[in-house]
């Protein structure tokens, strides 16, 4: 049986964890970050839970993206690929999630030690997702952000309908079909974390880490492009 390759599962993946993050911790965006920007500002005017996660998720998110390009790096410097060790630690950190949930869970979103530990967890995971699919994995599309994609896509389409005789249509249309299925591939998992959050919220915090297993072998494989 084929393996799925290394960057559909981390799309899948970044759509899985962002939409349970976001609904079993207030609104949290675990992998698009950025976008705690504006639920932090709506958690101040409403008074909503979790705005130290918010607060903290930036910070920590560059902080781990830093120390993993350097560990990257090292690991390089031995003639290794990092992809495999950044994703056992990756690993490591969603195991962590996965226990903690079975223990703490299911989670309301509060202020608790224990949900800001699992929030800031989930981001240093996802921070090792993007910076090692951004530094080594830079032909696929990304894995949390669809919003380049998307609007990458719409161009392809409009190029394409209105020239179709270029000569870089063919380019144009094989980014179209690589990038659709990474968008498809990401709501895929959006959908499925939200199905997770509702029917089983216990368990649905270890699909990450079986997702990871996987990769390992499907980056073993040679899947990962």
């Amino acid at each position: 049986m084929k393996l799925p390759s290394l960057p559909t599962l981390l799309s899948f993946n970044g759509g899985y964890v962002d939409t349970l993050g976001f609904l079993s911790l207030s609104g949290l965006f675990t992998a698009h970050v950025t976008g705690n920007f504006v639920t932090l500002g709506a958690t101040m005017a409403h008074g909503l839970d979790g705005a130290w996660s918010k607060l903290l998720a930036l910070p920590v998110f560059c902080v781990i993206v830093f120390a993993s390009r350097l560990a990257c790096l090292k690991i390089q410097g031995t003639g290794r690929s990092p992809i495999r060790a950044m994703l056992v630690v990756k690993l490591a950190l969603l195991v962590a999630v996965a226990a903690m949930s079975f223990v703490y869970g299911p989670f309301n979103g509060d202020n608790s030690r224990i949900t800001l530990a699992v929030a800031l967890i989930l981001v240093s995971a996802m921070a090792i997702q993007n910076g090692l699919h951004k530094a080594h994995l830079g032909k696929a599309p990304p894995s949390t952000l669809m919003t380049g994609t998307t609007t990458q896509i719409m161009l392809d389409l409009a190029d394409i309908l209105a020239n179709p005789k270029s000569d870089e249509i063919a380019a144009a249309k094989a980014r179209v079909i690589k990038m659709g299925a990474a968008v498809i591939t990401f709501a895929a998992g959006c959908g499925i974390g939200a199905a997770g959050f509702m029917f089983a919220p216990l368990v649905a915090f270890s699909l990450p880490a079986i997702l990871t297993v996987v990769a390992l072998f499907a980056s073993s494989a040679g899947a990962d492009s």
